[in-house]
């Protein structure tokens, strides 16, 4: 009698391959990387990944390969040892990008392209960083094709524009921002950090002014307060004053009037 045993089918997160074969690719995978995930960071729904092996088929672990960088819209963010497909509710990644190194020959990358056509890739990215070479390939009526011109391709999925200078690559945000080096990124953090204290020094010199011109002004409401107070003592003094000079002449009337009631004649009348 012969037993059948199920075996477990196992689906390695590594293909023991490095990451990138040099600091160059590296590098270019990183910013692109980091850049899309900056980009998406408010969207649970988008996952971004770095060297991440996707397995397109269950129970088919040769079928499989590793973007540079992979996007898929609609599959929550979160760490994964792969993306495997059928889990992923059978949403392949749209947007891939390679990073070509010396190594990368020319069947393999042959390969990748009918990977990555067949099971579902809607924007394909290849940059040659030593060439200086860009080159797209954009899903129309169910195939890959070459995009004629990439010099200011917006990607339809991303919305990021390329810019293929004779120096470099440069890739800009919907809103006109550069994609940034984690150090570029902390050096404009920083630079932004500086210049916003500045500004609250700006500001809190400018309260401090504003209460010393407070301070000011209630010094001079009190002195005209108090200059007011004077005034008015002095009108209430120059009132008394006039009071007493008229009772004063009362006072000389009444005894004039007394003394010619006695026949005596004052002297003013003389």
């Amino acid at each position: 009698m012969t037993l059948s045993v199920d075996r477990e089918i196992i689906y390695p997160d590594s293909d023991g391959q490095p990451m990138a074969e040099n600091t160059l690719q590296y590098r270019w995978i990183v910013l692109i990387k980091e850049n899309l995930e900056l980009l998406f960071a408010d969207n649970p729904e988008v996952f971004v990944a770095g060297d991440l092996l996707w397995y397109a088929v269950e129970g088919s672990p040769q079928i499989r390969f590793a973007p540079d960088v992979m996007v898929a819209f609609g599959r929550p963010k979160g760490d994964r040892g792969s993306y495997q497909q059928w889990k992923e509710n059978n949403i392949a990644p749209q947007v891939v990008f390679e990073i070509l190194s010396p190594g990368n020959r020319l069947k393999e990358m042959v390969k990748k392209l009918q990977f990555y056509d067949r099971y579902g890739v809607e924007e394909y990215y290849i940059y040659d960083p030593d060439s200086n070479e860009l080159d797209g390939l954009l899903r129309q009526e169910g195939n890959l094709n070459v995009i004629e011109e990439m010099n200011g391709f917006a990607s339809p999925r991303l919305g990021i524009r390329f810019v293929w200078t004779a120096e470099t690559l440069e890739i800009y945000r919907p809103d006109g921002r550069k994609f940034l080096t984690t150090l570029e990124l902390e050096q404009r953090a920083e630079q932004a950090a500086q210049r916003a204290e500045q500004e609250a020094q700006r500001a809190e010199q400018a309260a401090q002014l504003a209460a010393q011109e407070a301070q000011r002004a209630e010094q001079a409401t009190q002195l005209a307060e108090q200059e007011a107070q004077r005034a008015e003592q002095a009108t209430q003094r120059a009132e008394q004053a006039t009071q007493l000079a008229e009772q004063a002449t009362q006072r000389a009337e009444r005894l004039a009037a007394q003394l010619r009631a006695l026949g005596i004649v004052p002297d003013s009348e003389g």
